[in-house]
């Protein structure tokens, strides 16, 4: 009791910086790489204007000379593209609460710049707003319609697989939805749970005649937006919802496009690929750098002749159809594979690759395919963070890989 009371007459703070031996705590941003200080981003306008497979839409001039930049995020990207496309007096841009500007606000000022008549509300049915944007593709406009929530795509779900992607099927070619793009907010969000963070994309997979794009970044989000808008196929454009204000790039002003169905790949390497798209990019990154340089904590779980490893980083960008090329050729130099996505593992776009690239590439793998997805369940709410595969997980996937 007594050495408690002197214990106690102490103040408790001062106690603790006398006798522990507990490490100054990491800077309140950390010392990873986050989306905000990644080096996949391009930040400068030098490095925007070098995008790879960038081209410009503006006939009388093709190179980059001269273009301006300016920063945004993705949301603001998102709606830097829209601009061009409204230009046209065909184009027509709908959705739940578009009007003033939508949820993350992409379509924000629009339609007070080209009128309600054409940038306008629907009530709430997303088998309706499809519904309706297919009539209007099948009768030329460009429509680009907006699904609050990609989680809230499944009632539209029908009109989507049974129309859209068959009308130019069904109709021997007389008629086609290529001017109809539908917009959507994907992937986890921290705090969005089973109705608000959810990855959709794996359930459109065997939907032939549609196309699925996921950007990772704001010039990305822009240039394959409008190649998406402007592709004679129905193409549904996924948007990250947590990078929509943290990822932030300088983003040329002037209409440019990036090719739909094309891999890219961010960081080169010899020894294995690490295949992803959307928000898992930036994990990722994070994951190679605790591969590298692991803190003390995981040094123990990462051998030292790993560290040295060159692992290739692959954006897939394009989910339907996807670059089977160039994840092969990747995959045929490296012999090793991990794909990571959000969505759950069982039939997700993960197994569908995994066997594609076992099937070319099966004589020259040194380890069996990796997955790291989310786990076969509901998006937890309040266990958010436990479900998406973090860098953490990454890392031991890769880590297991090149020990195989």
């Amino acid at each position: 009791m007594l050495a408690y009371r002197r214990l106690s007459s102490r103040p408790f703070a001062s106690f603790i910086r006398r006798n522990s031996s507990v490490a100054e705590p990491p800077p309140p941003e950390g010392h990873l790489p986050s989306v905000a200080t990644s080096q996949i981003l391009r930040s400068t306008k030098e490095r925007a204007l070098r995008t790879p497979g960038l081209v410009w839409n503006d006939e009388e001039n093709s190179n980059s000379v001269g273009r301006e930049c300016r920063k945004m995020n993705l949301y603001q990207a998102v709606r830097d593209a829209l601009r061009p496309v409204l230009c046209d007096d065909t184009a027509v841009v709908f959705g739940e609460d578009i009007a003033f500007g939508g949820v993350f606000r992409c379509t924000m000022g629009l339609a007070e710049e080209f009128g309600r008549e054409r940038v306008f509300n629907t009530p709430l049915t997303e088998q309706g707003i499809a519904g309706f944007a297919i009539g209007m593709a099948t009768m030329g406009h460009t429509a680009i319609a907006e699904i609050q929530f990609a989680d809230y795509i499944f009632p539209a779900f029908d009109q989507l697989v049974n129309e859209a992607a068959k009308i130019r099927y069904r109709s021997g070619g007389q008629f086609n939805v290529g001017g109809l793009t539908i917009r959507t907010p994907t992937m986890s969000v921290g705090h969005g749970g089973l109705y608000h963070s959810q990855s959709p994309e794996g359930f459109f997979m065997g939907a032939a005649g549609l196309k699925v794009v996921i950007p990772r970044s704001p010039i990305q989000a822009k240039g394959l937006l409008l190649s998406a808008i402007r592709d004679p196929n129905p193409v549904i454009f996924m948007e990250p919802k947590i990078l929509y204000r943290s990822a932030i790039e300088q983003v040329p002003i002037d209409d440019f496009a990036l090719p739909l169905g094309r891999a890219e790949t961010l960081v080169p390497g010899a020894d294995l690929t690490l295949l992803t798209w959307g928000t898992p990019i930036y994990h990722c990154e994070t994951a190679l750098h605790l591969l590298a340089d692991p803190p003390a904590g995981l040094a123990s779980h990462v051998p030292a002749a790993l560290r040295t490893a060159k692992v290739e980083l692959i954006d897939l960008r394009s989910v339907l159809p996807w670059d089977a090329d160039a994840v092969a050729e990747s995959v045929a130099r490296t012999g090793r594979l991990v794909i990571v996505h959000e969505a759950g593992m069982t039939a997700g776009v993960g197994a569908e690759i995994a066997a594609e690239v076992q099937k070319r590439c099966f004589l020259r793998l040194a380890a069996p395919v990796k997955r790291v997805t989310g786990w076969d369940t509901p998006v937890a709410l309040q266990y958010e963070k436990f479900y998406i595969p973090d860098a953490v997980r990454i890392l031991d996937s890769i880590v297991e890989t090149l020990s195989y």
